[in-house]
């Protein structure tokens, strides 16, 4: 019964974000119709605010994080976020019936939490399973809905008006089955959330040097790198040309 309720909401999640997806890229689909950032005014405004609040919150305590934790334990903790992670890429992988992700990715997660003792030690990649990403932007897309304009989100960063109800899915689909939110206490998946937004800030600390060197504009770098990433994400790399350097894949 409880799998139902579960998979009934799951659904009408995907149902609630399809629908503001189509109706949000329709409302703006006329006036804006050869444009990738029509919304650029405001975005920058958003992206200014984020700089600030990571300028002087997350990256010096991504900072902090990054010298006082072992590299082994920090690639523990990578580990674990990235094998729940894994729930996601089954799902969407499913969506698109992409067989092979969905079966690759399910075991990756299997075996990660059983062998890997709860995903700490990414057992799977030393099997030569390789991990793949699939979420519900991804989706969408595979299905023929375009990105629309480009959004940035406050805190979350670069988006689309296809990706950002996407993103709202894919939370939705981890609250309803990862059990961070399944089986642990509210103040147990705080500490667990925060440590993945620490985790997550610290593994881009070489992109924020790269980026901070490279970039005449950072606002535009960044943009065309995620629209190009995404672009190549939804078609699995086919036809897509290689921006300049992706700074969203750098890590250490």
């Amino acid at each position: 019964m409880l799998q139902g309720k579960s998979n009934i909401s799951i659904f009408s999640t995907i149902l609630r974000a399809i629908v503001v997806t189509q109706v949000i890229l329709l409302s703006v689909s006329f006036a804006y119709a050869s444009e990738d950032d029509p919304l650029e005014p405001m975005n920058r405004v958003i992206f200014g605010f984020n700089e600030v609040v990571d300028d002087n919150i997350l990256e010096p305590v991504a900072e902090g994080y990054r010298f006082i934790t072992p590299d082994p334990v920090e690639k523990s903790v990578s580990n674990f976020f990235n094998n729940l992670g894994e729930i996601n890429t089954i799902v969407n992988s499913a969506l698109q019936m992409k067989l092979d992700k969905t079966i690759s990715s399910t075991g990756r997660f299997v075996i990660n939490s059983s062998v890997g003792i709860l995903g700490l030690f990414d057992v799977a990649t030393s099997l030569g399973i390789q991990r793949h990403r699939e979420d519900f932007g991804q989706t969408l897309g595979f299905y023929g809905i375009s990105p629309g304009p480009y959004l940035v989100l406050p805190f979350f960063g670069p988006s689309s008006f296809r990706d950002a109800p996407g993103f709202y899915v894919d939370v939705m689909i981890e609250k309803d089955i990862s059990p961070i939110h399944t089986e642990l206490h509210h103040e147990e998946r705080q500490v667990i959330q925060a440590t993945n937004v620490i985790d997550t800030r610290a593994n881009l600390l070489k992109a924020t040097k790269i980026l901070d060197t490279a970039a005449k504009d950072k606002y535009i770098f960044l943009r065309e790198s995620y629209l190009q990433r995404r672009a190549k994400l939804v078609t699995d790399g086919k036809d897509v040309q290689d921006f300049e350097i992706d700074v969203l894949e750098i890590n250490y």
